[in-house]
């Protein structure tokens, strides 16, 4: 699986290297591209492609699913998402989180069994679900005080959109083919 390995890597590499900002232009569609880029896209690719990382980070999928949830949810509390945006640290500790959690949740729902596995992948679709429509749904722009920005209603709701379209059905599909998987193995 070394395409998978080389391609997480270049998907690191366009999330941290492409100014993004200037290509897109909008500063929360930016940020969500990177949350789901990854958790959804760098994370498993590496997870698939280095058997080290599977071996380093798998082991306890519904601690890895808890611990995700809470670094996805608590980024995206005023606070914590205004620290990331405003300073090179910030920004920093929350990309080493996510790809933390996100290499966690895939080693940990690709190792354990089927359909714990596929529980895991579910529950976080389930809870990126609920936050990408929370942002694209909302009436306000709940980020641009703290992060001293003019409000921009539809830079939020495209990042949610983008949480909905990118992750949600990654999760899902990984989690229906973990269940799949188990299904094939039944005897008939």
């Amino acid at each position: 699986m070394r395409w998978a390995a080389i391609s997480g890597t270049a998907v690191l590499a366009a999330l941290w290297v492409l100014p993004l900002d200037l290509l897109i232009g909008r500063a929360f569609p930016v940020h969500m591209l990177r949350h789901m880029g990854l958790v959804a896209v760098a994370a498993p690719l590496l997870v698939l492609g280095l058997p080290r990382l599977t071996a380093l980070f798998g082991g306890a999928p519904l601690l890895a699913a808890a611990a995700e949830f809470a670094v996805v949810w608590g980024w995206h509390l005023p606070l914590l998402h205004g620290w990331a945006r405003t300073t090179h640290l910030g920004f920093a500790a929350e990309q080493a989180s996510f790809l933390l959690v996100g290499l966690a949740v895939w080693a940990g729902a690709l190792t354990a069994p089927p359909l714990a596995g596929a529980g895991v992948l579910l529950l976080t679709s389930m809870h990126m679900t609920a936050l990408g429509a929370l942002l694209t749904l909302a009436q306000t722009d709940v980020y641009f005080e703290i992060c001293r920005t003019a409000p921009d209603l539809i830079g939020q709701q495209a990042g949610g959109l983008l949480m909905l379209v990118i992750g949600t059905p990654i999760y899902l599909l990984a989690g229906l083919a973990r269940v799949a998987g188990t299904l094939r193995e039944q005897p008939a």
